[in-house]
C-alpha cells in the first residue's frame, strides 16, 4: 500500500503485481485483520460462501477506494500537495490491476460489486474534474494551476512572479520547496488507521515542479481511462440489461460521453492518447454487444462528431491546434472497433466526408474543418489496424494533400505537409536507412500507377500546371507550391522493364514536363526533377536522351545563358548516366558504341567545366559527370584512341583548374565549396586511373606520375577548404585500406606510388588541422600506416621524438571533446606504444602509466559507447604483448588493472562491447592451444561465459609470472575499493524533484556473480600461494581495512528501516553487495592465515541476514 501511493510510476506497477499475488491467498483478510490494517475495510467473515479470490479482490478494492477518496480531498484542496504526496494514479492503477482477478462467470457478491462499480465511476469523474484543468489547458506542459487554498495560492504567486522576468523554462525542472510541511489531516480515527503508510512523513517538505504536477494530472487521467475501459471490458455483456447488472446502460453511455468530452477537449498528448486506449476497450465491447441501443452508440457518436466538425460553429471547443489534439484519436477508436471482414460502412462514410472537407474551398469559414479533416486523415492513414481497407482512399488523400499545399492559410499547408509525409510512408514503406533515395523505399512507375490509377491523370495535369510557371521567358520568379511535392513522388519511382507495354499508363507524357521542371530557380527542385526523370526514360533510350540533352546545352559564344536551365539539364544527364552505368544493360553489344556517342556529346560541351563558365555550380555538376565517365573508362580498360584523347582533355581540365594554379575565388562566391569538392573528386579519379592502368600521358602534370601526383595530393591536403581536405583524406584512407588488403599484387605498387611521401605531409597537417572531422581523418590515416615508415620521419618533419609524439596523441585523447577523435587517438596511441615497447624504446615507464590510466578512464560505464568500444579493441590488440606474455612489460599492478578493464567491459550493457572484448579470451585460449600443440588453434568464446574464463586465465598468468602473493593482494583490493561508504545514503527520497531519475547507469552488470566467480578462482589458487614478508604486511593492512568496512556496513544495514524484500532501497542493495565482497575478502584472508577464524565468525554473526536478496 505504501508503494501504491509513491510518486515513482514504476512503484505503483510493483504494488499492483504484489496485490494480485496476495489476492490469490485465502488467508489475506485474516492476516490484515490480525495486524489491524483496516478493521472497517477488511471483514474476514464477510461471506463465508464467497469465492476467496472474489472476496479478497472486493476487500482490496474497497481499501484502495477509501484511500483514494482521501487523496482526492487533498487534490481538491491543493494539486501541488497531491503531486508531491498524494498522486492518486497509483491507487487507480492498483484497482485496475485487481479487477483482472475478478471471476466474472461465478460472482457471489454481485450487490457489493454493483455498489463498488458505481462508486468507482463516480470517483473517476470526480478525479477527472480535478485534473482536467491542467491537461485541457492550451499549454499544459508548464502549467501550475491556481489552487483554492489561500496560502497555497500565495506561494504559487511567488513562484510565478519569480520565473516571469527571465521568461525561461527553468521552473519546469527545478524544484520549488513548499516550506510548510505536508500534513495528513485525518477527519476521524478510521481515516487515520487506513492511511498507516503516512507515518513518518509529517515533517516531509514537498519539492514540487511543474513537471510533477503535470505528470500527476496526466497519469491520473490515464488511469481513469484505463479503469473505465476495464470496467466496460470485464463485466459480462449478458447482464447489462438485467436487474442484477453491475453496470447500467446509462452508466455505459455516461462513460462514452466522458471519453468524448476528454478526447475532444484535452490538449496534452499523453492524456488523450491514453484516454484513447480506454475508449478503444469501450468501443470493442459495444461492437460485440447484442443490445441494439448500445451497439449503435459508436455510429451515433461518429455522426455527431463529424457533424460538429462540419458545422463550423465559432463557439465550438474543438482544438484546431496541436494537430487537432484528441479528435483524430476519437474517430480512430470508433472506426477501429468496426469488424474488418464486414462492409466497413462507417469507414466509407467517414472517408467520404473527410475527403470532401479536406478539398480546397473559397469559403473562409471552411478553414478549420479542412484542418481537422487533414489531421484526421493523417491519423487514419497511419493506423495499421485499418489494414488494406484504407488503401482505396490513398489516391484521394494524395490529391487532398497536394491541393491543400496551395492554400494561402498556413495551418492548412502545415496539415497538408504532415498528411503528405504520412502517405509517402504508407505508399513506399518506412525508411530503412539514411539514404533518402534507396530502392528499398521505391517502386516502379508501372506498379505505382497500376495500384493508384486515379493519380496518373491527376499528377499529369498538376505537373502541366506547375511546368507552365517554371520556364517562363520573362525571367520573372514564379514558385508553384506543389512543385516539390509532385517531384518528390515522381523521384520515388524507377524504371520498369515493362515500361511502354501499356499505352494507357505510358510514361512518355511526363518526360517533357519533368524536363521543364528542371529549369526551376530552386536548387532542390532541379535535383528532384533530375532524379524523377530516370523513372520515365527506358534504359535503352538513355543514350539518346543524354545526347539530346547535351546537344541542347548552350555554347560558350551564346549571348544569354540561363544557368538554372543549364544546371537542371546537367543534373538530368548526371542521374540518367549514373543509372545507365549501374544497370545490367552493359552486356548489350551496342553499349560501347552508345558510350562513345555520349562521350562525344559531353566532350563537345567541355567548356562548361572550364573557367569560361562563370557559374561554379554548373561547373561542379559537369565535373561530376566527368567523374562518372572517367571511372567507367578506368573499370572497362578501354584502349581506343578517342577514349585516350578524352582522358587527356579531362587531365587538362584538372591541370588548368584552381587546384593546380592556386588562384581561388573569394569564399563568398556561391558554389565554390561544391565546385572544389567536385574538382577534387575528379583529380582523385584521374590519378587513381593513371596509377592503376598505367595509361600514358603527354601532359606535364602527369609526366612523372609518382612524384607529381603525390605532390598534388600533398598540396590538396594543405588546401584552405575543409571540403577539399576531407575528400583527399577519404581517398587516402581508401587507398591505405586497399594497400593493407593486397599482398604482393601489382596494384599495391601503384597505390604505394600515390602514397609515398604522404607520411611527412600527414604529420604536418596533424599539427595544424583545426577542423574536427578532417583532424579525425588525419589521425585515422596515421593509424592505418606502417609505423616503420612513419616514426623515422617524425623527428625530421615535426621536431618530435617518438615519445613526445606518443605524449601528444595521448593528450589529444584525454582533452578532446569529440568522441570520434578520442576513439581514434586512443587506438593510435596504443598502436604506437606497442611498437615502441617491442622495439626496445627506453624511458617509457611514465608514458606507460599514463596510457594505462587513459585506457582505464575510457572503460567507465559513464563513457560513450563508441569510446568504450575503442577501448575494447585496444585491449584485444595489446593482449599478446601486455596481458598474456611471459614477460611483464607493464608491471603487475598496471597489468592487472588492464585485466580489471576487461572484466568491466565484459559486464557492459552493450552486446557489441561484450563481444569485442571477449576477443581477449579468444586470443589467450588460442595461444594456449598453440603452446599445447593442439589441432584447434582458434576457439569461439561466448561473451556471457568469458567472465569466468577471464579470472581463470588471470590466475594462470599469475602463476606463470610467479606473482601469486602480490596478485592476490591486488585482487582483494578490487573487493574493497568501492566508493566511500560514509557517503551512502540510508534513506530514499521518494518525493524528490528527479521524477524520472534512473539511478544506476549499468543494469547489465552483476556484482554478486562477479564476486562469486572471483572467489572460486582465488580458492583454486590458494594451494600454490607462498606469501612473502612484504605481502604479509600488505595483507594485514587489507585485513584491517576489511574489518573496519565490515563494521561500518553492519552499522549502516542496522540503521535502515525494516522493509519487505520487494521494497528494499538502492542503498540497501549497495550495502548488501559490499557486505558480500567484504565477506569474500575476509574468507580469503583467513585461508591465508592473516585473519583468524574467530574474528571471521564474529563478523558473520554481527552481519544481519539478507538471504532474500542473495537468492533473488
Amino acid at each position: 500500500m505504501h508503494l501504491s501511493k509513491s510518486t515513482k510510476p514504476y512503484d505503483c506497477v510493483t504494488a499492483s503485481y504484489l496485490l494480485n499475488f496476495l489476492i490469490l491467498h485465502e488467508g489475506l483478510l485474516k492476516s490484515c485483520f490480525k495486524s489491524s490494517l483496516s478493521m472497517n475495510a477488511f471483514q474476514p467473515d464477510m461471506d463465508v460462501s464467497a469465492d476467496p479470490v472474489e472476496k479478497n479482490t472486493l476487500a482490496v478494492t474497497k481499501y484502495l477506494l477509501k484511500s483514494l477518496e482521501e487523496e482526492v480531498l487533498h487534490a481538491e484542496k491543493s494539486l501541488l500537495e497531491a503531486a508531491a504526496s498524494f498522486p492518486m494514479y497509483g491507487r487507480l492503477h492498483c484497482i485496475t490491476g485487481a479487477l483482472h482477478r475478478l471471476p466474472l462467470m461465478n460472482m457471489t457478491l454481485a450487490a457489493e460489486w454493483k455498489e463498488m462499480v458505481e462508486k468507482l465511476i463516480r470517483l473517476s469523474y470526480k478525479i477527472s474534474d480535478v485534473v482536467s484543468p491542467v491537461v485541457q489547458s492550451s499549454s499544459p506542459e508548464g502549467l501550475i494551476p491556481m489552487d483554492t487554498d489561500f496560502d497555497t495560492s500565495e506561494r504559487l504567486q511567488s513562484i510565478l512572479l519569480e520565473i516571469q522576468p527571465c521568461d525561461t523554462n527553468d521552473y519546469f525542472t527545478e524544484a520549488k520547496v513548499l516550506k510548510e510541511p505536508c500534513r495528513l489531516e485525518s477527519v476521524d480515527e478510521t481515516a487515520e488507521s487506513s492511511c498507516f503508510e503516512m507515518k513518518g512523513e509529517k515533517q516531509q517538505t514537498c519539492d514540487v515542479t511543474a513537471q510533477m504536477v503535470l505528470v500527476c494530472c496526466w497519469r491520473s487521467m490515464k488511469e481513469i481511462s484505463l479503469l473505465l475501459g476495464k470496467l466496460c471490458q470485464l463485466l459480462p455483456l449478458q447482464t447489462l440489461l438485467g436487474s442484477d447488472a453491475l453496470i447500467t446502460v446509462e452508466q455505459v453511455k455516461g462513460i462514452g460521453d466522458y471519453f468524448k468530452h476528454h478526447l475532444l477537449k484535452s490538449r496534452h498528448r499523453g492524456a488523450f492518447e491514453l484516454a484513447y486506449a480506454g475508449f478503444v476497450k469501450l468501443t470493442e465491447v459495444l461492437s460485440r454487444c447484442n443490445n441494439e441501443s448500445l451497439h449503435k452508440l459508436p455510429e451515433q457518436w461518429l455522426y455527431n462528431v463529424l457533424e460538429e466538425i462540419k458545422t463550423q460553429d465559432p463557439s465550438s471547443k474543438l482544438c484546431a491546434t496541436r494537430r487537432s489534439a484528441g479528435i483524430p484519436f476519437y474517430i480512430q477508436a470508433l472506426l477501429a472497433s468496426e469488424p474488418k471482414k464486414g462492409k466497413t460502412g462507417l469507414l466509407k462514410i467517414t472517408m467520404k466526408e473527410l475527403i470532401d472537407l479536406a478539398a480546397p474551398s473559397n469559403v473562409p469559414s471552411s478553414t478549420i474543418p479542412q484542418v481537422h479533416a487533414l489531421n484526421i486523415l493523417r491519423a487514419l492513414f497511419r493506423d495499421n489496424r485499418l489494414g488494406e481497407n484504407i488503401i482505396p482512399y490513398v489516391a484521394d488523400g494524395v490529391r487532398a494533400a497536394i491541393l491543400g499545399f496551395t492554400s494561402s492559410v498556413w495551418a492548412v499547408r502545415n496539415s497538408s505537409t504532415l498528411l503528405f509525409s504520412t502517405l509517402i510512408t504508407r505508399i513506399f514503406g518506412v525508411k530503412r536507412g539514411k539514404d533518402e533515395n534507396s530502392k528499398k523505399n521505391r517502386m516502379t512507375g508501372r506498379e505505382f500507377f497500376t495500384r493508384f490509377p486515379d493519380l496518373y491523370q491527376f499528377l499529369l495535369s498538376q505537373l502541366e500546371l506547375v511546368a507552365s510557371t517554371v520556364d517562363g521567358k520573362t525571367g520573372e520568379l514564379k514558385l508553384h507550391p506543389s512543385l516539390f511535392l509532385l517531384l518528390l513522388i515522381l523521384s520515388k519511382l524507377y524504371p520498369s522493364p515493362m515500361d511502354g507495354t501499356c499505352s494507357a499508363l505510358s510514361m512518355a507524357p511526363f518526360v517533357p514536363l519533368i524536363l521543364r521542371c528542371g529549369h526551376s530557380p530552386v536548387y532542390r527542385s532541379r535535383d528532384l526533377a533530375g532524379r524523377a526523370l530516370v523513372a520515365f526514360v527506358m534504359t535503352n533510350l538513355v543514350p539518346q536522351a543524354v545526347s539530346s540533352l547535351m546537344v541542347g546545352l548552350p555554347d560558350s559564344t551564346d549571348p544569354c545563358i540561363q544557368q538554372n536551365a543549364v544546371h537542371g539539364t546537367l543534373l538530368q544527364v548526371f542521374y540518367l548516366l549514373r543509372s545507365y552505368l549501374d544497370s545490367r544493360h552493359k552486356a548489350n553489344s551496342d553499349f560501347e558504341h552508345d558510350m562513345t556517342k555520349i562521350i562525344t556529346c559531353v566532350e563537345a560541351k567541355l567548356w562548361l567545366a572550364k573557367r569560361q563558365n562563370p557559374c561554379l555550380v554548373t561547373r561542379a555538376t559537369y565535373l561530376d559527370i566527368l567523374v562518372l565517365l572517367n571511372n567507367y573508362l578506368g573499370k572497362s580498360k578501354v584502349k581506343g584512341t578517342e577514349f585516350l584523347m578524352f582522358l587527356e582533355k579531362i587531365r587538362t581540365v584538372v591541370s588548368n583548374s584552381e587546384l593546380a594554379t592556386g588562384d581561388y575565388h573569394s569564399t563568398a562566391v556561391p558554389g565554390l565549396a561544391q565546385y572544389l569538392q567536385s574538382l577534387t573528386k575528379l583529380f582523385i579519379s584521374v590519378y587513381l586511373l593513371t596509377a592503376d592502368s598505367g595509361i600514358p600521358s603527354s601532359h606535364s602534370v602527369a609526366k612523372e606520375k609518382g612524384a607529381d601526383s603525390c605532390l598534388s595530393v600533398a598540396q590538396l591536403l594543405c588546401s584552405d577548404f575543409c571540403e577539399v581536405r576531407l575528400s583527399v583524406l577519404d581517398a587516402t584512407l581508401k587507398w591505405l585500406s586497399q594497400v593493407n588488403s593486397k599482398h604482393g599484387e601489382e596494384g599495391e605498387k601503384r597505390l604505394l606510388c600515390l602514397l609515398s611521401g604522404l607520411e611527412e605531409m600527414l604529420l604536418r597537417v596533424a599539427l595544424k588541422e583545426k577542423q574536427p572531422e578532417c583532424f579525425c581523418k588525419v589521425l585515422e590515416a596515421l593509424y592505418c600506416m606502417d609505423f616503420h615508415n612513419v616514426l623515422p620521419k617524425i623527428e625530421v618533419t615535426i621536431n618530435m621524438n617518438p615519445r613526445d609524439f606518443l605524449q601528444w596523441v595521448m593528450d589529444i585523447s584525454d582533452t578532446s571533446e569529440s568522441i570520434e577523435i578520442q576513439s581514434v587517438s586512443l587506438k593510435l596511441a596504443s598502436k604506437l606504444l606497442i611498437h615502441l615497447v617491442q622495439n626496445g624504446q627506453e624511458d617509457m615507464k611514465r608514458l606507460i602509466k599514463e596510457w594505462v590510466d587513459l585506457v582505464t578512464s575510457c572503460c567507465g560505464d559513464e563513457q560513450e559507447t563508441d569510446l568504450r568500444l575503442a577501448a575494447a579493441e585496444v585491449l584485444v590488440s595489446v593482449t599478446p604483448i601486455f596481458l598474456i606474455s611471459q614477460k611483464l612489460f607493464l608491471g603487475l599492478p598496471d597489468t592487472i588493472l588492464l585485466w580489471k578493464c576487461i572484466v568491466q567491459l565484459l559486464q557492459s550493457e552493450e552486446q557489441i562491447i561484450r563481444d569485442t572484448v571477449a576477443g581477449v579470451i579468444r586470443l589467450a585460449q588460442s595461444q594456449e592451444n598453440i603452446l599445447r600443440k593442439t589441432e584447434l588453434e582458434y576457439c569461439v568464446v561466448n561473451a556471457e561465459m568469458a567472465l569466468d574464463l577471464t579470472f581463470s586465465i588471470l590466475c594462470k598468468m599469475l602463476q606463470q609470472w610467479q606473482q601469486t602473493d602480490a596478485g592476490i593482494a591486488i585482487l582483494l583490493e578490487w573487493l574493497l575499493e568501492k566508493e566511500d561508504l560514509e557517503e551512502l545514503e540510508t534513506t530514499v527520497m521518494v518525493g524528490n524533484a528527479y521524477l524520472f531519475d534512473k539511478g544506476q547507469v549499468n543494469f547489465w552488470a552483476e556484482e554478486l556473480k562477479k564476486t562469486q566467480q572471483l572467489k572460486k578462482h582465488l580458492l583454486l589458487l590458494m594451494p600454490v600461494v607462498h606469501t612473502s614478508p612484504w605481502s604479509q604486511q600488505k595483507l594485514h593492512r587489507l585485513a584491517r581495512i576489511a574489518s573496519d568496512q565490515a563494521k561500518l556496513v553492519t552499522r549502516r544495514l542496522r540503521e535502515l528501516p525494516p522493509t519487505p524484500e520487494f521494497s528494499k532501497t538502492g542503498e540497501f542493495t549497495k550495502l548488501f553487495i559490499q557486505n558480500e565482497k567484504i565477506s569474500v575478502c575476509l574468507q580469503i584472508l583467513s585461508l591465508l592465515g592473516v585473519w583468524n577464524d574467530a574474528s571471521l565468525e564474529q563478523e558473520k554473526f554481527e552481519r544481519p541476514a539478507s538471504d532474500g536478496l542473495h537468492h533473488a
